[in-house]
């Protein structure tokens, strides 16, 4: 197929690994059509973790490979959508219980919450809202369970606002060159992938590039 082997930008590696997976798993080089790029971009939007997807997209292709239309190729990532969707519940799921690997959703608010209020010194005026949200995780937190439900949703308003914040200070020198930067590493994409999947890839990198520059993390549980 072409493209680069390794993704250069952490975003544009969740569309390319997904890709490749289906790709080598249903054993035809076809790439995936706009409505699939568009799928995955759902998935990454809902901040499903990439292990997540490929465990559901490995699913629904063990399935096919055991049906009576074993000897039919899946034509579309689509197919493979309901799998996902049952991957991501046994995910949240686990979640409220210490996850799949031992970390649970509330023990990553506190995590958060320390990392925010360990940058906030050096977010200028944001570092109140730093502290604010740091706050406002923790109370998340020690809702137990209970915190799990729409929490991702929750995660990203408020790194929407802490986002809005920051960019209302004076950037760090190794946000200078951001943009051609992030530009730099979509160019292999761009032909590829619909301008909406690039729009959210280029969005993605630059959250995750602004956030890394004062210190802070992104707030997703899509990093669990």
């Amino acid at each position: 197929m072409s493209g680069p082997a390794v993704a250069a930008d952490p975003e544009a590696a969740y569309y390319q690994t997904v890709e490749e997976f289906f790709v080598s798993r249903r054993g035809d080089p076809l790439f995936l059509s706009n409505a699939d790029w568009l799928l995955v971009r759902g998935w990454r939007v809902a901040g499903i973790p990439l292990r997540v997807v490929l465990r559901g997209i490995a699913d629904a292709l063990d399935g096919h490979a055991h049906s009576w239309s074993r000897d039919r190729k899946v034509g579309s990532l689509s197919y493979c959508a309901s799998e996902v969707e049952a991957a991501v519940e046994r995910w949240q799921r686990a979640l409220a219980f210490g996850g799949d690997d031992g970390v649970s959703a509330t023990s990553c608010l506190s995590r958060f919450a320390e990392l925010l209020e360990a940058a906030a010194p050096s977010c200028g005026r944001a570092g109140e809202d730093a502290r604010g949200l740091a706050a406002a995780l923790r109370a998340r937190a020690l809702r137990g369970e209970e915190a799990v439900a729409g929490l991702e949703p929750w995660l990203k308003e408020r790194e929407a606002g802490l986002l809005a914040a920051l960019r209302a200070e004076p950037p760090p020198p190794a946000l200078l060159a951001l943009e051609e930067a992030i530009e730099s590493d979509l160019r292999p994409y761009l032909g590829r992938m619909p301008a909406r999947v690039v729009a959210q890839v280029r969005a993605d990198a630059l959250a995750r590039r602004v956030l890394e520059a004062f210190g802070l993390p992104r707030l997703s549980l899509f990093h669990l």
